[in-house]
């Protein structure tokens, strides 16, 4: 966890557009923990999806109830440990091979976003590779704070001299090279935590990636990212948000409440099992009422109820009347972070809600009204080999962590041998010293 303690998250290697590779994602919920394992292959996209250099084909899949997690934090690392295990065992299983190292998203750690900007001389008549690698070094100096780590650096700009909005300088003449970058940061003791969670599996973190950023890579579109849409990830413990504009992400955020919050409302006003009215919640759960609401009647099992004993009856509309003013404060915070981000400057800006409390029924239509945006609901785009189950908005975010090794190229890299000589703390010296300590 060296890298985390000098401010910068692990990122993986950019994958070649012309190789294939196997990849394996974590994602580490506060309801459940996702582990898939998908062979990536060079390919041509569908226009729709143009931007995505590798058509990718789930090898394996696990999944199950996540434990020792609150709000997308660890609060109990031998419960964490212990179904990292079994979601990862599942998917080795199915897929046939042993993994060493995954990728895995960042939900918790207060995620936010700064824009920073650097400028270096370029070194030359025209701009070259190492021009870039500098400018974007530079940018991502700039970003380091105490008690933060860089989960992302991605240029969403480039300028030379006078001249602003380059995609992409290399060749062109110029004296000074800037770059415009989106910065997102978390807190370090939530990943310090994470990642120990995943050490402790015998693997390695190869890249963590912010959770609404999956996300948006997974549900939307190319057109819709180029014209500016906000991707809603509204999960079990948080609720996280992505912008993105021009192509390029632009904004994060989040807060600690999710679905769960519904479910422990519907657990006190119906004196139900948690258990039970996660099942009502999925089967009958909804937010827009219904002409039959009141007729309709739905059994609920008692708390400590003995099994000869009749459940109690609701109405469907007694359900709704709960649900309903969790899901309107989650939809009414989301709306103030969204005004307080790039994306209130284009009111023409969809809105793209996925993750698993999105699916409650006559959400888009609530959503719509609350943002006053179109709305519709996200699920994961062109991933072949999802079993049914999985193919829903509750595993967007697990989907996108296999297509970010695509998009990773765009942001800056540091080779790791050359992390490991600046630091001293990971290089083979160090290794052999440490093993000197241990054994002598």
């Amino acid at each position: 966890m060296s890298s985390l303690g000098h401010g910068i998250a692990p990122k993986m290697k950019p994958l070649s557009v012309k190789r294939s590779a196997t990849v394996a994602a974590l994602d580490i919920g506060t309801s459940k923990i996702v582990c898939l394992i998908a062979r990536l292959k060079p390919c041509v996209q569908p226009e729709s999806l143009s931007r995505r250099s590798h058509a990718i084909e789930i090898l394996g899949i696990g999944h199950t109830r996540a434990r020792g997690m609150k709000g997308g934090t660890v609060i109990d690392l031998a419960e964490a440990e212990e179904a990292v295990r079994h979601a990862v065992a599942a998917a080795e299983r199915m897929a046939g091979v042993e993994i060493d190292s995954v990728i895995t998203s960042v939900s918790a750690g207060r995620l936010q976003s700064e824009l920073f900007h650097a400028t270096v001389h370029v070194s030359g008549p025209t701009v070259a590779n190492g021009d870039i690698e500098r400018v974007l070094a530079a940018g991502s100096r700039h970003s380091l704070r105490d008690g933060r780590v860089v989960l992302h650096s991605i240029p969403i700009g480039y300028r030379l001299d006078n001249a602003r909005h380059i995609r992409d300088p290399r060749g062109m003449l110029g004296k000074r090279l800037g770059v415009d970058m989106h910065v997102v940061t978390a807190d370090v003791a939530a990943l310090r935590n994470l990642m120990l969670a995943i050490e402790h599996c015998h693997l390695t973190v190869e890249a963590m990636v912010a959770t609404p950023y999956c996300s948006g890579l997974s549900v939307l579109a190319d057109d819709e990212a180029d014209l500016g849409a906000a991707v809603i990830d509204m999960g079990a413990g948080t609720t996280t948000i992505a912008v993105f504009a021009d192509g390029h992400f632009m904004h994060a955020d989040g807060f600690a409440v999710g679905g769960n919050h519904v479910t422990m409302d519907l657990a006190r006003g119906l004196a139900a099992n948690i258990a039970d009215v996660e099942r009502l919640k999925t089967l009958h759960g909804s937010v827009v009422g219904g002409v039959s609401d009141d007729r309709d009647v739905i059994a609920v099992p008692a708390v400590g109820a003995d099994e000869r004993e009749p459940p109690h009856m609701v109405s469907r509309g007694n359900l709704v009347g709960i649900i309903r003013p969790r899901v309107e404060e989650i939809l009414e915070m989301t709306r103030d972070r969204l005004n307080g981000s790039p994306f209130a400057a284009d009111p023409r800006g969809r809105v793209i809600l996925t993750g698993g409390a999105s699916q409650l029924s006559g959400m888009a239509e609530l959503a719509g009204k609350i943002l006053g945006r179109q709305v519709r609901l996200g699920r994961p785009l062109g991933i072949a080999g999802l079993p049914e189950a999985a193919k829903g908005a509750a595993f967007a975010a697990s989907a996108g962590l296999l297509i970010y090794p695509q998009a990773a190229r765009v942001e800056h890299f540091e080779p790791q041998r050359t992390r490991q000589l600046m630091t001293g703390t990971d290089g083979y010296f160090a290794r052999v010293g440490r093993w000197l300590k241990e054994s002598f």
